[in-house]
């Protein structure tokens, strides 16, 4: 009976070890799949790396989704332009996006708390990804690069509303982060029910 235990025991475990190194596989691969969007700086882009992650919270708990954004952004240090300062910012925001809605739909599996679980997790995902970039990422990457931080104002020529750090964040980062959590929101919305199946324990 103990063996039998055991065996299951490790049986569990390769199964979640072969999930989480596939989705991240895929999320890392979603990172080149950027989109630029007008209301932000350059290098901010918008694309659905976060979808994998959520995917396996959803389906296998909210600790297995963080695991994957971690691994995704370890993978992108391989190539990083940032100093790291980038995959530091992503994993903080991105484990946020799926902590928040995975333990909320942990406990409520209807779909339409599948749909309160992505828009909480929008929501902290950006009050979050400000006071980080406000206080942390974008005064570290200021020091990387060696520039001012109001100069980072001047990288959005395509949002009249910005005309100093304070508006950058307020009216550039909240904004994008915005954008950027609904997109993922609705490709996992849409997808998630004929995913889950293959994924769950």
């Amino acid at each position: 009976m103990d063996q039998s235990k055991a065996n299951t025991s490790k049986s569990f475990s390769l199964d979640a070890l072969v999930k989480v190194a596939v989705l991240s596989a895929i999320s890392y691969v979603l990172m080149f799949i950027q989109l630029p969007i007008p209301i932000a700086p350059p290098f901010m882009k918008v694309d659905v790396a976060d979808v994998p992650a959520l995917i396996g919270g959803f389906a296998m708990g909210p600790w297995y989704g963080v695991l994957i954004q971690l691994i995704k952004n370890l993978f992108n240090l391989t190539k990083t332009t940032t100093g790291g300062v980038g995959e530091l910012s992503n994993f903080i925001v991105g484990s946020t996006f799926v902590l928040v809605s995975s333990m909320y739909y942990r406990h409520n599996k209807t779909k339409k708390d599948s749909i309160v679980a992505l828009v909480l997790g929008v929501l902290a995902m950006t009050v979050v990804a400000t006071l980080s970039n406000t206080f942390v990422v974008f005064p570290t990457y200021a020091k990387v690069m060696g520039i001012d931080l109001e100069a980072f104002a001047g990288m959005v020529p395509g949002n009249n509303l910005v005309n100093s750090y304070t508006t950058l964040m307020l009216l550039s980062v909240a904004p994008f982060n915005i954008v950027k959590g609904t997109v993922a929101s609705v490709a996992t919305h849409l997808i998630y029910k004929r995913i889950s199946p293959i994924l769950k324990f």
